[in-house]
């Protein structure tokens, strides 16, 4: 039955080589000068283009980042001698690179205003609070990134994978963020870039076995393949235990919006012909967007508030007009 669902999913007729394979995702093979050149160049060009879109917020301009960026060639590499047991050079490149695209977007965030705010930016907002479900999506991209690698027939795919895979992006927004000073949002856009690596390499590594790749190879031994297994193991548990810690969050603050709902509801009645707009969570913050032509309290907003969640929540009004208020933190000293 396994062999069969391979052979619909994987057919031999349509597998690639292991040759060819190699080559087109091993950078320290074949024409070595012609293929770094071109990663380095086409690398630094969609980091510049990433960080712009970030900054611009523009969705259009980051998919165009994430069109052209070559990260996923040494990721898939990573997989590739997984399986074979061989040497990790493609790690290089991948570290060196995420440290280039890093660099990037904390030239970019340079030039910003102190009053900018990051999670006014959706580009920055989406990119920061990364969850489980984005794990699993994640996932099933990279398994679709390695049959494309695996399959001649289904190459065309490949656009549509760099797209939902998403590796220059948060790099570039981690790197804004650090430059920012905000350490928070650097570490979520870290961890959702690590989550889609480890998703590409995972993926990578069960259709390549499944392909016969790792039976050509010749195993070293069993010692290494445990060490390779150990490593992988590890690096799942370092991913899954932010990405588990913020779902739950992220879960409970939702639940929480609604009573934040019914006492800004009750907070911003005083005012005449106001209302609440609508209640967000936006990067474990509370955002309360609101219609009125004037403010109440804001004190008493949080002490309102106290009691109905819990302390240490961030507040954060909006108006319909455009002005953002940071309030505070619920149960916070005024």
């Amino acid at each position: 039955m396994l062999s069969g669902l391979r052979e619909r999913v994987l057919p031999e007729a349509q597998r690639r080589p292991l040759e060819e394979l190699t080559e087109s995702l091993d950078l320290s093979s074949g024409d070595i000068g012609a293929k770094r050149s071109a990663f380095w160049t086409m690398l630094a060009l969609s980091a510049v283009i990433a960080s712009a879109g970030v900054l611009t917020d523009s969705t259009a301009t980051v998919i165009g980042a994430m069109i052209i960026a070559p990260l996923a060639t040494p990721i898939m590499g990573i997989a590739l001698a997984t399986v074979r047991h061989r040497g990790q050079a493609a790690i290089g490149f991948v570290f060196f690179g995420g440290l280039l695209v890093v660099a990037t977007g904390m030239a970019f965030s340079a030039p910003l205003p102190a009053s900018y705010e990051l999670l006014a930016n959706s580009q920055i907002a989406g990119r920061t609070s990364p969850k489980l479900m984005d794990l699993v999506a994640a996932l099933a991209t990279g398994l679709a990134g390695a049959v494309a690698h695996a399959r001649r027939d289904v190459a065309a795919v490949l656009p549509g994978v760099a797209i939902a895979i998403s590796l220059v992006p948060p790099l570039a927004v981690a790197g804004v963020c650090l430059g920012r000073g905000a350490g928070w949002l650097t570490l979520g856009a870290l961890v959702l870039f690590l989550s889609n690596l480890l998703a590409l390499v995972l993926g990578g590594i069960a259709v390549f076995t499944a392909t016969g790749y790792a039976a050509e190879a010749v195993a070293l031994s069993g010692r290494s393949r445990r060490r390779t297994r150990l490593t992988l193991a590890l690096l799942l548990v370092v991913v899954l235990l932010p990405l588990s810690a913020n779902t739950v969050v992220s879960y409970l603050l939702t639940a929480w919006s609604a009573q934040a709902r019914t006492v800004a509801a009750d907070w911003i009645s005083t005012v005449p012909n106001s209302s609440v707009a609508g209640v967000d969570v936006i990067s474990r913050e509370l955002h309360i967007r609101v219609r009125a032509p004037g403010m109440p309290p804001i004190r008493s907003l949080l002490s309102a508030l106290r009691g109905r969640i819990p302390d240490g929540v961030p507040i954060v009004v909006e108006t319909t007009q455009g002005s953002t208020i940071h309030v505070g933190r619920v149960g916070a000293p005024s």
